[in-house]
């Protein structure tokens, strides 16, 4: 057996035969059962000696774009290569037929291969637009019907998948890695798999899916979930403190130099080491003993208070106290002795620092001048703040005595303070990331970066940046700049066009749903229609012009202006000879009449090889690495108009004048001529 012939058990699982993995699942009877009651009308009626061609296209572009990525070429060969009816697959089609079949079809059928047929498409990987056959079948009637469901569910969600990836790409730029991390999400574990090839495929750095970068060679990432971090509630659970120091080998106490490097943080970052979690803090020393030359962490499990939060803590704590104190003894809140009211309330200022970070204590002993009781002031810098963003406290005073009733409002939080607590949300992991990637670096070692999954994408990212640059800056560390930033949370394409917008610090996107099961466009559309039987052409009618198939063997061929971008497909008849360099050529729309332009090509690429026939596979066929390069290598033959995300402009696929002459005159033959009475 050659490393090219595939290989597959019964579990339907794939099997290692060099790159030729074939799954299991994709067998003959892996189809819809019609494919086979036809088979057997075909086979009743005399037609196995038919010669028919097929072609399998799509009417659309996906993701109201302008252009596909064909993809699953491979996959169609792997299926040619093996396919045969077994024993039990005959056992299974006696019972499940209806009955009344006659048993020289059962033997027919398990002596089909596919050596007779002959296998036309363009190369995998290329660009690849609406009517123009991406494969073209030829060989006897009932074998080429039959291959028609596998062939479609094979190619249909690959390319779908691969534009879907490429157009993220696109919207990234080439700078930003991007990761699949849509297997828990995709439709079923053989979803899940095609996800992960064909993501790669369009343009993706890497996968989350380990049994996918063990078939397909694809780079294989991913760090912790959250259930890690909340695993620890408090650094006494550490079972192990000690990592070896990379270069002495002394083992050291790496929570020891967390600690160390967390106090000095909190200044750095202006982030209380109160305000962060223990729990956390043992995860990631916990993480990074394990993973030293790999430390990668979540930095947004606990929503911790910030200073922002805390001032409404503070005041809601106020009001509930003073309530309570003035119904015990109304005299304990004593004014300035004149008679007057006063308004607190609750700004939208951004600390400096100067205010404790603690949470607040209950008042002791009167203050005066709107002073919190516990010495505090609101927002830590003045009594008096803006009445329109916050909680707003009223404190009245009795003009016939001393003491003050106090009325408290019902706490308010706008809208436009919302987004502070959510901002500030990951200060936690961000103070303890940085503290153990200091400690990392005690020993050694380099950490490779924190990943962000909710919260303000655009707005987190810039912080992180930012914080990482103070301690660059602060603690001699050059790497720290160069910490990758990821970030995840049901991304989608708008989603990073919006941060791209925003000016996000974010170097790698985790996709997950959004990616691997098409959400925009679930399904590609791709359909197998007969064009011509026994050498002549079929073509199929319908009211919906865009239904109509264009009849025929043809062949297609994409011409290229000056500049080298691609600018037509043209489909001609089989007989036609190609069209040629700087020579004028007359390409027409295939249904409207007065759509035509002469071109004259600077370059014109065929676009059909013979990929297998006579039972082979023609043409040494790339790895998958060379197709992911061939799609960025096509899209680049497109202009940026044809591929950018908001009203893209349609790319033109013809017909040459022979052809369009030739699907009218068999349009007019065939349509039944209406009577009225």
């Amino acid at each position: 057996m050659n490393d090219r012939e595939p290989s597959c058990n019964s579990g339907g699982q794939f099997m290692d035969r060099g790159r030729m993995n074939q799954n299991g699942v994709v067998q003959p009877l892996l189809t819809d059962l019609y494919q086979i009651t036809m088979a057997y009308a075909y086979w009743k009626s005399g037609k196995t000696d038919d010669q028919a061609v097929f072609d399998l296209f799509f009417r659309n572009n996906p993701f109201h774009g302008e252009f596909t990525i064909f993809a699953g070429l491979e996959e169609c060969l792997k299926f040619l290569d093996s396919f045969h009816y077994s024993q039990s697959d005959i056992e299974y089609l006696r019972q499940t037929l209806p009955e009344g079949i006659e048993n020289e079809f059962f033997e027919y059928l398990g002596n089909l291969t596919a050596h007779d047929v002959t296998l036309y498409a363009i190369d995998e990987g290329t660009v690849a637009f609406p009517r123009v056959p991406i494969i073209k079948i030829e060989g006897p009637l009932i074998i080429v019907q039959l291959l028609e469901t596998t062939l479609l569910t094979l190619v249909n969600y690959a390319s779908l998948m691969a534009t879907n990836a490429a157009r993220y790409r696109m919207v990234a730029g080439k700078h930003v890695k991007l990761l699949e991390f849509g297997l828990r999400r995709a439709q079923g574990p053989d979803g899940g798999l095609s996800a992960s090839k064909y993501s790669y495929t369009g343009g993706f750095d890497g996968t989350s899916n380990v049994l996918a970068g063990k078939l397909f060679n694809i780079p294989v990432k991913g760090t912790h979930a959250h259930a890690y971090i909340t695993s620890f509630s408090s650094v006494g659970e550490l079972k192990t403190r000690l990592l070896k120091h990379k270069q002495t080998g002394v083992m050291e106490d790496l929570l020891e130099h967390a600690i160390r490097h967390r106090q000095m943080l909190s200044h750095v970052l202006d982030v209380s080491t109160e305000e962060s979690s223990e729990g956390e803090l043992a995860a990631m020393v916990s993480y990074a003993i394990a993973f030293p030359d790999g430390f990668m962490a979540l930095v947004d499990t606990y929503d911790v208070k910030s200073r922002e939060t805390e001032q409404v803590t503070q005041v809601s704590y106020v009001q509930t106290d003073i309530k309570s104190r003035s119904s015990q003894n109304q005299s304990q809140l004593i004014t300035n002795g004149s008679s007057s009211s006063g308004s607190i309330s609750a700004s939208n200022s951004t600390s400096n620092g100067s205010g404790n970070n603690a949470p607040p204590t209950p008042p002791a002993t009167p203050r005066t001048n709107g002073q919190l009781a516990n010495g505090h002031k609101i927002n830590g810098h003045s009594e008096h703040l803006n009445a329109t963003n916050g909680v707003q406290l009223t404190l009245t005073e009795s003009a016939t005595s001393a003491t003050a009733t106090a009325t408290p409002v019902t706490p308010t939080i706008t809208s436009a303070y919302l987004p502070k607590y959510v901002e500030k949300s990951f200060r936690s992991g961000l103070l303890n990331f940085s503290a153990v990637a200091l400690a990392l670096n005690d020993l050694g070692y380099y950490a490779l970066g924190i990943r962000i999954d909710s919260g303000d994408l655009a707005y987190l990212s810039c912080l992180a940046r930012e914080a990482f640059e103070k301690v660059a800056e602060r603690f001699k560390v050059p790497w720290f700049n160069k910490l990758t930033i990821v970030a995840s949370n049901d991304i989608n394409e708008d989603t990073i066009l919006s941060l791209n917008e925003q000016g996000h610090k974010i170097d790698c996107f985790g996709i997950g749903t959004h990616l691997v099961t098409c959400q925009r466009q679930p399904a590609l559309g791709c359909v197998y229609k007969l064009v011509e039987i026994n050498g002549q052409a079929r073509i199929k009618l319908s009211q919906d012009v865009e239904k109509v198939t264009m009849p025929g063997n043809k062949n297609a061929y994409r011409l290229y202006s000056a500049d080298g971008h691609a600018l037509i497909d043209l489909l001609q008849k089989d007989s036609e000879h190609p069209p040629a360099v700087g020579q004028k050529v007359l390409c027409r729309h295939p249904f409207q009449e007065s759509k035509r332009a002469y071109v004259i090509p600077s370059h014109v690429e065929s676009l059909y090889k013979i990929y297998w026939k006579a039972g082979k596979i023609c043409q040494m066929l790339p790895t998958l690495e060379q197709v992911r390069e061939k799609v960025q290598i096509s899209l680049k033959t497109l202009r940026n108009d044809h591929k950018r995300t908001l009203n893209p402009t349609p790319y033109k696929v013809a017909v040459s004048d022979n052809l369009y002459n030739f699907i009218h005159d068999l349009w007019l033959q065939n349509a039944p001529i209406g009577e009225l009475s």
